[in-house]
């Protein structure tokens, strides 16, 4: 298997992009192999040795890395200190910058221009989605050039993604649309009833709200595919990817 997972959209030449896996780096249990997250009380030396070799991966080319809190905001990356300022989603016309987010459940998703000028990563979690974090990146990116392409990420599947009836209500709530993105589950009569959730699909009706329709990726799921990928789900303790891109 592949250290990376690049997206199977027509920008391959306008950008470099991909999402990272677990493999390929020195990182012990839990965090084993390629954790890139300082966060998760992994060794700092390795998760450093790591960053180097990503690093390998786009030399020349400065990684801005964020505090990701789940908020819905979106900021200039030629404007952050790395690892200080608290977002959720980065955008840059600059070509010797690279977006970057974290995940290990969330969804990942990259925003580009037709002509991979303008281009954005976005850490998508539920409560992201449904607060706004990918209509204010696409609102930010206007004032130079609107996204029109997108590519999903590895995230966790629909069928293992349980969500709790507050959750089904605060989508429905938010845009009756989103119905499709969920399943109920069987559950006790005398219990509030569970849902699973497809993140993916929700994706799809938030990124349509802002005119994007050249969507491509989905399909992962981080929680059933442990060779592959972390999953904050299946294992609390566990290390992060990171999904990257910059202009070429």
């Amino acid at each position: 298997m592949s250290p990376l997972i690049y997206p199977n959209w027509p920008l391959q030449d306008k950008v470099l992009a991909f999402t990272t896996t677990r493999i390929g780096g020195v990182s012990q249990a839990p965090y084993n192999d390629f954790n890139l997250a300082m966060h998760v009380n992994d060794n700092p030396s390795h998760v450093v040795t790591n960053r180097e070799k990503l690093q390998e991966y786009m030399p020349d080319i400065e990684i801005k890395w964020l505090k990701q809190i789940h908020s819905n905001k979106a900021v200039d990356a030629a404007t952050i200190d790395p690892d200080l300022v608290e977002a959720d989603a980065a955008f840059t016309i600059e070509s010797n910058i690279a977006c970057a987010v974290l995940t290990a459940d969330c969804l990942p998703i990259l925003l580009s221009d037709e002509h991979g000028k303008c281009i954005a990563a976005v850490h998508a979690g539920w409560r992201g989605l449904l607060s706004g974090v990918v209509n204010n990146t696409v609102l930010a990116m206007s004032k130079y050039k609107k996204p029109s392409y997108a590519w999903l990420g590895p995230a966790i599947g629909p069928h293992v993604f349980e969500v709790g009836e507050d959750v089904y209500e605060g989508y429905m709530q938010s845009n009756p649309v989103f119905k499709n993105s969920f399943t109920v589950k069987k559950t006790d009569i005398k219990k509030s009833p569970k849902w699973n959730l497809n993140i993916y699909q929700a994706a799809k009706v938030v990124l349509n709200t802002s005119d994007i329709t050249n969507i491509f990726g989905g399909g992962y799921c981080t929680y059933t595919d442990s060779d592959q990928f972390f999953s904050y789900r299946r294992q609390a303790e566990t290390g992060r990817m990171a999904t990257i891109i910059s202009t070429r």
